[in-house]
């Protein structure tokens, strides 16, 4: 399950994607939209993507996952468009044979998404907007 979305997104669907019977341990990661941002009230944030290519980089991103560890499914799930305060931004699940592995890939996914996506952020504060590094 990897794809970009403008509608919220969906935990337990993404778990349950995850699930793999064979898998001892599912690792998940919920980026949240938080209220502050280096002291300054955020209001919401938006997200742009070029889809196609964002969804590109995230099946390469996989991949490269499913030859680092013994993956037995993994889901990289990104909302774009505009959300609130408390919105799902981002949902990573990967699952494996033991913890350890399960461990290591889901922060290696989400470091990773970081550096390759492109995927763009505005942040909207209180007194003004700016756009930023995606997941700065």
């Amino acid at each position: 399950m990897i794809y970009i979305s403008d509608k919220p997104l969906d935990i337990s669907a993404a778990l349950t994607a995850t699930a793999s019977e064979s898998a001892g341990a599912i690792d998940i990661f919920v980026g949240t939209v938080r209220n502050k941002t280096k002291g300054r009230p955020v209001v919401r944030l938006e997200f742009e993507a070029y889809d196609k290519m964002a969804e590109s980089e995230m099946n390469k991103l996989a991949e490269e996952i499913k030859q680092k560890w013994p993956v037995e499914k993994i889901s990289i799930i990104h909302r774009k468009g505009a959300l609130e305060v408390g919105e799902t931004a981002v949902i990573i699940a990967v699952s494996t044979p033991h913890r350890a592995a399960s461990f290591k890939a889901c922060r290696y996914a989400i470091d990773q998404l970081k550096e390759r996506v492109p995927i763009w952020k505005k942040e909207i504060f209180e007194d003004g907007e700016m756009w930023v590094s995606a997941h700065a």
